[in-house]
C-alpha cells in the first residue's frame, strides 16, 4: 500500500537541509507520496529506509527500462486507468520485426524505415524506438549476424530479441552489450533457462503464455524467483483478446494491486492480420488500451505518422502545457535591422508564428516571453503577458545589443497593452501586429523601422 507524506517524513532525518533540492523534509516526503520524486534524491537516507519506500511508493505498473543513453526506453510507470485521473506516464514504444527468415531486401528497407521515419511536431520528435529481432530457424550464427546487422545499421533502436533458444539468446544478448534488450520470451517450458540469461545479462525479460492464466502463473513463478523486470504477452492474437487482456491486466494491477499483472504488456498485431492498414487499426486500438510495447511487421509513413500522433495525444500531460523555452529565436538569418517580434511559449503558438515568419522569407528576431505555457489571450488574463513582465524580458533578453532599431511587434490580440507598453519601455516604438498569424507574411514583408 502506498505510504503516505506523514508515513515517509518519519523515515527522513527531518534536518531540512535542502540537499535534496526541496527546502523541507516534509515537502520532500509529500512529494515523494505523490510520485514527483524519487526517494533516492536525498542523500541521506539509508539504503534501508530507500528500499522499502521505494517498493511501497512504487507504481502498480513497474517501470522497465530498455536500452542505454538518451535513446533508452522505457515502458510502464503507470499509476492509473485513465488519463484525467492523472496522467499516463510512458509512451507506448513501437517496434518494427525483422526475421531471419527474411530476405536481405527486406530487412535492410525496415531498417532504412525505421531510421528515416522521423518527424517533428510542436517541438517533439516522433518516432519508434525499437527494432524487434526474430530467430525464426534456431541458426545461432544467422541470428546473431541479423542482430548485429541491426546493431549497426540502428544506432538509436532499442532491441527486443525473440527466440525460443536460451543459448541463441545469450549469445545475441552479449552482441547488444550496454543496449540490454528486453528478452523474449519465457513460457512454460523454457522460463528457468531464460530467467537465468536475465538475470546474467541484467536484462528485462518477456513472459509469454498460451493465455492470461498462464501469463500469471509464469509471471509469479519467476517474480518467485527473483526476477523483477518482466513484459508480459497474454499469448492475445486477436484484437477482442489482446484488448480484453490488456484491459483485465491493467484493471488488476491499478485498483487491486495483483503483482503478477503489475508489468508493461507486449502485443504483436503483425500476428494478427495481414493486411497493413488493419494492423495499423489494430495498433491504434492497443496503443489505447493499454499496451507497453506494440510491434509491427513493418513500417510505411501513411501509416506510421497517425499512430505517432495517437500516442502524443494520448501521452501528453493534459495538466502540463507543451512550452518552449523561452529565449531569442532567429528566423532567416536576421540582422541589425531585421524586426523584432514577441509572443508566448505556448508551443502551439510559437510552432505557428515561427513557421509564418519563416514562410515569409523575411529575416526576423522572435522573442518567446515564458507565460507558463498559456496562449497570448489567456496569458494576458492571467496576468503573466502584462506590460510590465514583457519590459522586464525585453530589458534582460539582450535584444537591445542585436538591433539598431527600437521597433516592437506585439501580438494584435495584445492591442489594448501598447499604452502601458510604451510608458514601461520609452525607447521603444510599439507596433501592433495582425491578430492571425496567417497574416504575418504579408505584414512583415511592408514593414520598416519608425523613423
Amino acid at each position: 500500500m502506498a505510504l503516505t507524506g506523514i508515513q515517509i517524513l518519519k523515515m527522513l532525518p527531518k534536518t531540512n537541509c535542502g540537499d535534496c533540492g526541496i527546502p523541507t523534509c516534509l515537502a520532500f516526503g509529500m512529494k515523494v507520496a505523490a510520485g514527483q520524486i524519487e526517494i533516492s534524491a536525498c542523500p541521506h537516507v539509508s539504503d534501508e529506509v530507500k528500499e522499502t519506500i521505494g517498493e511501497a511508493s512504487a507504481p502498480p505498473i513497474r517501470t522497465i527500462k530498455m536500452g542505454a543513453g538518451d535513446t533508452a526506453f522505457t515502458a510502464g510507470g503507470e499509476t492509473c486507468l485513465f488519463r484525467h485521473e492523472k496522467r499516463f506516464e510512458n509512451p507506448t514504444g513501437l517496434a518494427v520485426l525483422v526475421s531471419t527468415d527474411m530476405g536481405s531486401a527486406d530487412i535492410d528497407g525496415r531498417i532504412e524505415r525505421f531510421t528515416s521515419l522521423r518527424y517533428e511536431r510542436v517541438g517533439v520528435l516522433l518516432k519508434p524506438e525499437i527494432i524487434a529481432v526474430k530467430d525464426a530457424n534456431g541458426d545461432e550464427k544467422a541470428y546473431t549476424g541479423l542482430v548485429q546487422k541491426v546493431l549497426d545499421g540502428a544506432e538509436d533502436a532499442n532491441i527486443i530479441l525473440i527466440s525460443d533458444n536460451s543459448g541463441n539468446m545469450a549469445a545475441a544478448a552479449k552482441l547488444c552489450g550496454d543496449r540490454k534488450p528486453l528478452l523474449f520470451a519465457a513460457t512454460a517450458d523454457n522460463g528457468e533457462a531464460m530467467a537465468e540469461v536475465a538475470t546474467e545479462m541484467g536484462c528485462p525479460l518477456g513472459v509469454k503464455g498460451a493465455n492470461l492464466d498462464e501469463a500469471v502463473s509464469i509471471s509469479e513463478s519467476l517474480a518467485g524467483k527473483g526476477l523483477k523486470d518482466m513484459v508480459i504477452d497474454t499469448g492475445a492474437r486477436t484484437v477482442r483478446a489482446a484488448l480484453e487482456d490488456n484491459v483485465v491486466a491493467r484493471r488488476a494491477a491499478v485498483t487491486k494491486k495483483f503483482k503478477p499483472l503489475g508489468f508493461p504488456t507486449i502485443t504483436f498485431p503483425c500476428e494478427m492480420t495481414d493486411d497493413p492498414l488493419m494492423e495499423a487499426m489494430i495498433a491504434s486500438v492497443l496503443i489505447a488500451k493499454y499496451a507497453g510495447i506494440v510491434v509491427l511487421s513493418d513500417l510505411q509513413g501513411d501509416t506510421l505518422f497517425p499512430l505517432l500522433l495517437e500516442r502524443l495525444n494520448i501521452f501528453t500531460d493534459p495538466q502540463r502545457p507543451m512550452v518552449v523555452q523561452e529565449d531569442i529565436y532567429s528566423i532567416n538569418g536576421p540582422a541589425e535591422d531585421s524586426p523584432v517580434l514577441i509572443t508566448c511559449n505556448f508551443s502551439l503558438t510559437y510552432f505557428i508564428v515561427s513557421g509564418e515568419i519563416e514562410g515569409s522569407n523575411v529575416p526576423s528576431w522572435l522573442l518567446i516571453k515564458d507565460t507558463e505555457g498559456l496562449s497570448v489571450l489567456t496569458a494576458w488574463a492571467a496576468g503573466k503577458f502584462g506590460a510590465d513582465l514583457i519590459a522586464q524580458f525585453m530589458k534582460k533578453s539582450g535584444i537591445e545589443d542585436k538591433v539598431n532599431h527600437r521597433d516592437l511587434i506585439i501580438p494584435g490580440y495584445l492591442a489594448s497593452i501598447k499604452g502601458e507598453l510604451e510608458e514601461e519601455l520609452p525607447d521603444w516604438n510599439i507596433t501592433i501586429g495582425p491578430r492571425e498569424a496567417g497574416h504575418l507574411p504579408a505584414f512583415l514583408k511592408e514593414w520598416k523601422p519608425a523613423a
